[in-house]
This record gives C-alpha cells, sequence and structure tokens, in this order.
C-alpha cells in the first residue's frame, strides 16, 4: 500500500522537475561591454528589456568583469565567441567595433541567431544573410520613411555631421571638414563615429549617400543633418544628440535605439 501511494507522488514530483526543466531560459547575448553595452545591461537590470540572462563576451575580459560586478542581474561571462553562441542566446547585441563585427556576424549568422549589429560599417563590407541581422536606428530616425521613399527612388542623399573635435581626437579651433565623399568610405575612415554612415548608405541602398563630416568646436551635441530629394519630394531631418558621458565617439541615442530594438526582438 505505501508503495501504492508513493508512486503518483514520486510520478508528480519528477513531472514538476521535468517540466522546468522544459521551460528555457531566455538569454540575451552581448558582444561589447563598453559605453554601449553598460547602457544596455542598466536597462536590462531594470527590466526595461525582460530575459533572465545576460551572457556578455569581450575581448578585453576585464571589462566584461566590471560590467559584471556593477549590476544584480544575473550575468555570465563567456571565454570566447564559440562560447557565447553555444549557449544560444534569443537575440545576441554586437557592441564592439567593425573589426569585431566583421569577424564575428558570419559566424552568428551561420547559427541561425537573431543578431543586432551597432557596427554597421561592418555590414557593407560582408557578404551573409541578412535576414536575421538587425540594425538599429542608432543616432538617427525617419529610417522607415527612408526606406519607403527608396521603394520609389531616391535622387539624393546628403548627410551633413557635425561633432566637437574632440569625438575626432583633434583640437583645431574653428570649424574643419574632416572628410567629405561617400558614406561607405566615412564609415571606413571614421568606423567608431560614423556608423550613422553606413546605417543610411544600408537603408536607402543602391542610392549612394553623400557626406560631409565636420570637427566643429562650437558644437557640443553630435549634430547630423539629412536632407533627401526623392521622386515625389523632398525630406529634411535633423538630430542633435548628446554624446555618452564615457564615450564621446557615441550618441546615447544609439544605446537606447538597441534598447528599443532588443525589446520588439525578444516579444517575437
Amino acid at each position: 500500500m505505501k508503495g501504492d501511494k508513493l508512486a503518483p507522488s514520486t510520478f508528480l514530483s519528477k513531472r514538476n522537475i521535468e517540466g522546468e526543466s522544459m521551460v528555457s531560459k531566455v538569454k540575451v547575448g552581448l558582444i561589447g561591454c563598453g559605453a554601449i553595452g553598460t547602457v544596455l545591461a542598466e536597462a536590462i537590470e531594470r527590466k526595461l528589456v525582460v530575459c533572465d540572462e545576460l551572457v556578455v563576451y569581450d575581448f578585453e575580459s576585464w571589462k566584461a568583469q566590471k560590467l559584471k560586478s556593477t549590476i544584480k542581474f544575473p550575468v555570465t561571462i563567456a571565454d570566447g565567441i564559440e562560447d557565447l553562441i553555444a549557449v544560444k542566446p534569443k537575440v545576441i547585441v554586437e557592441a564592439a567595433s567593425q573589426q569585431a563585427a566583421k569577424e564575428y556576424v558570419p559566424k552568428i549568422v551561420l547559427a541561425g541567431i537573431e543578431l543586432i549589429v551597432m557596427s554597421t560599417g561592418a555590414l557593407l563590407d560582408l557578404d551573409v544573410d541578412l535576414s536575421k541581422v538587425h540594425v538599429p536606428s542608432g543616432a538617427i530616425g525617419g529610417l522607415d520613411a527612408l526606406s519607403s521613399a527608396a521603394l520609389a527612388g531616391i535622387d539624393e542623399v546628403v548627410l551633413t555631421s557635425r561633432k566637437n573635435p574632440k569625438a575626432f581626437g583633434v583640437d583645431n579651433r574653428e570649424e574643419k571638414v574632416m572628410y567629405e565623399g561617400v558614406a561607405e568610405e566615412a564609415a571606413r575612415k571614421f568606423p567608431r563615429e560614423m556608423n550613422v554612415a553606413a546605417t543610411l548608405a544600408l537603408t536607402v541602398k543602391p542610392t549612394k549617400v553623400k557626406v560631409k563630416v565636420i570637427a566643429d568646436p562650437k558644437v557640443q551635441r553630435n549634430t547630423h543633418e539629412i536632407a533627401v530629394k526623392w521622386q515625389f519630394g523632398e525630406m529634411s531631418l535633423r538630430f542633435a544628440n548628446d554624446s555618452h558621458p564615457d564615450n564621446p565617439h557615441t550618441s546615447a541615442l544609439a544605446a537606447w535605439a538597441a534598447i528599443k530594438l532588443l525589446q520588439t526582438l525578444l516579444k517575437t
């Protein structure tokens, strides 16, 4: 009799344990634990992004350790990109560099994991399936309108970007044109400062985006002005963003654009 009573209880207990194990944790991967990565981690801790675990990797391991020590949310440090991929995050956010993105994006795409790329300039030189690669709006907006206009036909896109000289590591006292040309070359010449140019190029492709990059000591905000002429009209967009306090190369808005996109992807 005791055996008969014990059996159902044991079965139910086993079923509960198995049921719990079958509920997979929602993991978010992060490559790069600098300014953007830290903002993203803090957003997760504040539950602005809902997941169960953050798995991080940084080539400079001390940065990953520092990020983990600053928040209470569960953080696992991966020893390498292969280890990060192996835990199968639902979404991975690249917030490292163009060089890192060029190396890691193909591996993540091959693994079939949703990927948010902050270093969008890297995508200009990669020949990979972009169906699971997502580009946040970064330091600008209006990409929905631009991509819609691109379907009809865009005649011209001109981007004028102004940043304080310290963003370029220079100390000019007068306005100085740092570059004038096309978006692809601007993104390569300034891999940390001009991902916005790459984002525009990817959005309006095959139209070429004309770019003018200016180091202006009179400005304290990263300013991007976009002028568009398309088949049925014109657009003028202007964005003046504070730089991230820990990284003058990056607009604070870029981090929040990634967080918004991550929210959307985790709900799908």
